[in-house]
């Protein structure tokens, strides 16, 4: 078996050349490739179906419960901000730059090398499963949404995202609803006493300073901000209708659904929610994941950003290396020490986890 830090640097080099291979959403196939040839060069047995790959633990026993290692090899598109080339995989003051670098390659290869550090052990409590999948950052049809069928009842998951390698036992769930408020069409020029873009100050104001009775101790309140707003195409016209776009982020106290129908009810306006899939998720603060975590001294939080953790039904852990306020910026990085200190975390969790 390889050691700790062999694995460590090896991981190392296949998150430079994920950096170096384009993987925009549903564009990942090269970076599949790669992660393929990871666990070829391991003597692992994977599968694979669009660009997700996937792989059990070698001696899986299907009486006992899975955990499920997770994270995700597409990235979005760099944005103008960037004075580095994004392919470009160098180290700089020890910092590992490249698009994807933080989110969140520096995760997937970490969980990836503590993956295939357990892969050939016996008598685990637990099986393991990995699925490095694709689409994430569009939430596409065809990301770990698409491989979940194929896969066992999973008792938990890690899902790696940026998280300081902090316990996120909480992630608030997403709902973008499309709000069209009406009114009456007329001639600028007219009295008009029922305009749609006066009408939609009231439902504006009612997004802003509503607030749903439930507080969740992990995530508080259920937030609601309107970020787009559109009306009009004439100087001179009142048009017929005023479109709003309101992002609804959903704590643990509350489905996609029952936050939708209650918007429906309360506002003078047709709602239509993009999706209700994307929900919340937590895990238990006496979960054995968390206590292995806390004992080896990590904090817990809410997260307030959206993972693949919303397609899942069992209770879910996000943590990995790297910072959540690097992800998406111009130049993105995470340090090496991040990435060897993520791989001997992960371990030691789960040697807690799986072990005793």
């Amino acid at each position: 078996m390889k050691s700790i830090a062999t694995l460590t640097q090896e991981a190392i080099e296949l998150l430079k050349n994920l950096i170096e291979t384009q993987s925009f959403s549903s564009e990942e196939d090269q970076t599949a490739q790669l992660i393929e040839t990871w666990f070829k060069n391991n003597d692992i047995v994977f599968e694979r179906e669009n660009n997700n790959v996937w792989a059990y633990n070698k001696h899986f026993d299907a009486s006992k419960p899975t955990v499920l290692l997770n994270s995700h090899h597409d990235t979005v598109k760099p944005n103008q901000g960037y004075t580095n080339d994004p392919f470009k995989a160098f180290v700089e003051d020890g910092k590992l730059y490249g698009l994807g670098s933080n989110d969140a390659g520096g995760c997937l290869v970490s969980l990836i090398a503590t993956f295939t550090y357990f892969y050939n052990r016996e008598n685990l409590k637990h099986n393991l499963v990995i699925v490095a999948s694709g689409e994430e950052e569009s939430s596409g049809k065809h990301g770990l949404n698409s491989v979940l069928k194929h896969l066992p009842e999973l008792e938990c998951a890690i899902v790696g995202e940026p998280t300081l390698m902090q316990l996120a036992i909480a992630e608030k769930g997403l709902l973008v609803l499309d709000v069209e408020v009406h009114g009456t069409a007329s001639h600028a020029a007219h009295v008009n006493p029922d305009n749609p873009i006066y009408n939609a100050i009231e439902t504006i104001e009612w997004f802003q300073n509503y607030q749903f009775e439930k507080v969740s101790e992990v995530l508080g309140p259920v937030k609601m901000t309107v970020t787009q707003i559109n009306a009009g195409k004439q100087h001179n016209v009142v048009p017929a209708n005023c479109s709003l776009v309101v992002d609804v982020r959903v704590n643990d106290k509350y489905s996609n659904v029952e936050v939708y129908e209650h918007i429906q009810k309360h506002v003078k306006a047709d709602v239509h929610a993009r999706s209700l899939n994307l929900n919340s998720s937590a895990i238990s603060k006496e979960h054995g994941l968390v206590k292995a975590g806390i004992a080896l001294g990590r904090t817990t939080y809410g997260s307030p950003t959206l993972s693949d953790q919303s397609v899942l039904s069992c209770q879910s852990l996000k943590l990995g290396p790297g910072d959540s306020l690097r992800s998406h910026t111009a130049n993105e990085f995470i340090y090496i020490h991040e990435i060897e200190e993520g791989i001997d975390l992960y371990i030691k969790m789960l040697n807690d986890f799986l072990l005793h």
